[in-house]
């Protein structure tokens, strides 16, 4: 399907008949689900025809679903294809396969992925041993005995960068003229494979190679170019994913080269974790592909693998209810009242396996949406309207509920579409830093969304958003998505009383940050990970997966330490080990009173969460406290949910203060935590700190700038919505921003404290309590900067 879960429809009478008419691309979680409905209202609505359409789907599995419902084949029209696969390939070209020109080269930065080909595997899935099974049995006797040789080394697990270098040569060399489509498997081995090529004298030349990558992170405008003719006598030669197959069509596509693999997304149930590995695809993805070469003339498709390897394909690609989560699809069947979520998609045209109904059903528990008896509480019935993941749909509610809407509206609607931060291959740290940028050293990818989100809309007001987008490498398209979804929630959540017709009242605490930090993990939770500090290193474990990795893209990835004992995160993947996507910082408090439900431990002042995963132990009264806290503002909740009408700022003031103060005053030491040790707490605040006996903040900061022979500091005001103002402080690539203030000239004096005290948190450990001289903060910065004081204090 295209983007969407739902498949295409037309609906038109027909006499007295009702006719429905489904186009299927792929089967997608949603399209099961419709299919199950439709099976169960076809015998009680006599007047209902219904018309299945596929070019890539089972026709006889859907017959049979329908109880043998006749089948119609209509042949496509597509010019004939010559499959050539890798026997065919070998005698063609020549080329020797050896155990040393299989390895795939994935340059120093990522040695690791290529020494890992000489392990054999330990385990081998289904498909894998399928594969051996056939290849053991071919005998290739057709074939020549320099043909057998090679075959007889060919590595099934690599994707074959030099034998597709060497296809490409024959194809630029004796063949026709025509554009060149490789399939692979990701966007690690297109770039790879690019520089590759590129370093070649004849694939590398531009005067008679035009090489073209497409890949769904790509800017629009540069995947535009793949459709562009190129100039005469020059062959093009498109490195692309499978969204190749069946979303776009290519039109001067002569040849394909099809490694055999893609990036497929499966579900492990057991450890309850989404796996995006490479895998052998289907015989129906096989033909997809192969098609492609046959659009608009005869072409040519050299399948990277032998014949009796496409037969041990499964013939066709699992559907997505089996490899998927499934708890927004649970929570629609709830909110339907269809009865048991069980017995339901046990009606599937192929079931999903019951323990990944039961961990979502769990999940759905967890969150809130269900009670235990698997009925759909108040807050189930709000995020069954919302058309975006539970977990989303709870952190936007919270959002609203707790008047700090407009972050939480664009980090919701930012996770909802594919990531507007782009990374082009070539520009990659300059892509990273850009984002980076936007951190403003708040440890939260999503805050940097927020900023990246905001000042899109600034430079969009001032006519200068496309200048934006290209020097932050940010998608123009994307923002434009996440403005649009930003409508549709607002609608919907407006319509369900839980916001107020003024934008002020709803985002009252929105510059409260600790407050966002909480209603981002009560979204995110149990996506929870323990930031672990050692002497040099630093490293982040989760409950299911022990250690896991931070993207590369995040922009907590780039930090040496983060002073936060938590990062929540909405995703993980495993691809070689477990990476977490987009992650903010949280403090104790904010996981105590917004995470999942706490119980008491063996001893006084013990508190477990997550199965006593997470261990909270503390004071006996202050534990009682929290426990108490969170029961009364769960209450509290709940009270809203029933009736959107009640003020909970106003009935629950007392309450909402005590929270806010909590998640605002803690000092992110983990000092709850077993095993963490506690930081000596600061006596003064940052800004009693820097304006001692009267002083000047932003003075302080601009003497400092200047002594260290920089440019003085720039300052930008910003007015909100909330009558407030705040202010951004820039110096050296870096900014910091201020709270929001009654006046500019307090708002920039924030923003300098802010700066101020970045600049010279190292010297914090050597300052004693009862100092009152001011804080040396030349000394720290010349350390940063990297420059002498002793000449300067020679020619005083």
């Amino acid at each position: 399907m295209n983007e969407g879960a739902v498949p295409f429809k037309f609906t038109y009478h027909l006499g007295f008949y009702r006719i429905i008419e489904l186009q299927f691309l792929t089967l997608e979680v949603f399209s099961d689900f419709l299919l199950i409905v439709l099976k169960d209202l076809l015998p009680r609505r006599k007047d209902l025809r219904l018309i299945l359409m596929s070019a890539t789907l089972n026709a006889e599995l859907f017959s049979n679903y329908f109880g043998g419902a006749p089948r119609i084949h209509i042949p496509g029209f597509t010019h004939p294809v010559r499959a050539n696969f890798l026997e065919d390939i070998l005698e063609i070209t020549g080329y020797k396969l050896t155990s040393f020109n299989q390895i795939d080269d994935y340059g120093q930065e990522k040695l690791w992925k290529t020494q890992r080909q000489l392990v054999p595997r330990k385990r081998k899935n289904q498909i894998a041993t399928l594969v051996e099974d056939a290849l053991n049995k071919s005998s290739f006797e057709n074939y020549s005995s320099r043909a057998r040789d090679s075959l007889s080394c060919w590595t099934p697990d690599c994707i074959g960068f030099n034998l597709i270098e060497a296809v490409l040569c024959h194809i630029c060399r004796k063949e026709r003229p025509g554009a060149v489509l490789v399939f692979m498997t990701g966007w690690e081995d297109i770039s790879c494979l690019r520089d590759q090529l590129k370093a070649h004298p004849l694939l590398g030349d531009p005067n008679r190679v035009l090489l073209l990558t497409c890949h769904g992170s790509m800017a629009t405008s540069e995947q535009k170019l793949i459709f562009e003719k190129p100039p005469p006598n020059v062959r093009k030669i498109v490195l692309a994913t499978n969204m190749a197959e069946a979303s776009i069509t290519i039109n001067d596509v002569v040849f394909v080269v099809d490694c055999g693999k893609a990036k497929e997304t499966t579900y492990d149930a057991l450890n309850n974790t989404p796996c995006l590995l490479p895998s052998w695809i289907s015989q129906a993805s096989a033909r997809q592909r192969r098609g492609r070469a046959g659009r608009v003339q005869p072409g040519e498709c050299y399948h990277l693998y032998p014949r009796c390897v496409y037969d041990a394909f499964a013939e066709y690609q699992l559907p997505e209810l089996l490899r998927t989560p499934l708890n927004s699809l649970c929570l629609q069947i709830k909110s339907l009242q269809v009865g048991s979520i069980g017995e339901f998609l046990s009606a599937a045209l192929q079931p999903p396996e019951p323990l990944a109904v039961q961990n979502a059903v769990d999940f759905l528990k967890m969150i809130g949406a269900l009670d235990e008896n698997e009925h759909l509480t108040h807050l189930g019935g709000y995020l069954a309207m919302l058309p975006v993941d539970p977990k989303l749909g709870k952190m936007l509610i919270m959002g609203a509920i707790f008047r700090c809407f407009d972050p939480i509206l664009t980090i919701v609607a930012g996770l909802s579409v594919r990531d507007p931060f782009l990374l082009p291959q070539e520009k990659k740290d300059l892509a990273g830093t850009a984002k980076s940028r936007f951190s403003a050293k708040d440890y939260s990818d999503h805050m940097a969304l927020v900023r990246a989100y905001e000042g899109w809309k600034d430079a969009d007001r001032e006519g200068s958003a496309y200048e934006y987008c290209w020097r932050n490498f940010l998608s123009a398209q994307t923002l434009q998505a996440i403005h649009s979804l930003q409508k549709q929630f607002q609608y919907i959540l407006r319509d369900a009383g839980l916001l107020d017709a003024d934008a002020g009242t709803n985002n009252r605490l929105s510059h409260n940050q600790s407050l966002v930090r909480a209603i981002i993990c009560s979204g995110l939770f149990p996506g929870i990970a323990s930031v672990v500090h050692r002497e040099t290193s630093m490293s982040f474990k989760t409950m299911d997966d022990g250690q896991v990795l931070l993207y590369a893209n995040s922009v907590n990835a780039r930090y040496q330490t983060i002073p936060y004992p938590w990062l929540v995160f909405g995703e993980k993947v495993k691809v070689n080990t477990v990476f977490i996507r987009d992650s903010t910082g949280i403090s104790d408090s904010i996981l105590i009173l917004f995470g999942g439900n706490l119980s008491p431990g063996v001893q006084a002042g013990h508190l477990k969460m997550l199965q006593g995963y997470v261990d909270f132990f503390m004071d006996p009264s202050l534990a009682e406290c929290y426990v108490k806290l969170k029961e009364e503002l769960n209450k509290l909740l709940q009270k809203k949910l029933q009736d959107p009408s009640v003020d909970i700022h106003k009935e629950g003031k007392y309450l909402m203060h005590s929270v806010q103060e909590l998640v605002s005053g803690d000092q992110c030491e983990g000092r709850f935590v077993f095993g963490r040790e506690s930081k000596k707490l600061r006596v003064s605040s940052d800004s009693e700190r820097f304006a001692k006996d009267g002083s000047n903040p932003k003075s302080l900061l601009q003497t400092l700038m200047m002594r260290a022979g920089h440019s003085p500091p720039k300052y930008k005001t910003k007015h909100l919505k909330t009558n407030e103002f705040r202010a951004l402080v820039e110096f050296k690539g870096m900014q910091f921003v201020g709270k929001p203030k009654k006046n500019k000239q307090l708002a920039e004096r924030d923003a300098a404290i802010e700066a101020l005290a970045w600049l010279t948190q190292t010297s914090d450990k050597n300052q004693d309590e009862d100092d009152n001289s001011p804080p040396d903060v030349t000394d720290n910065m010349l350390k940063l900067l990297g420059k002498r004081r002793r000449s300067k204090r020679r020619s005083g």
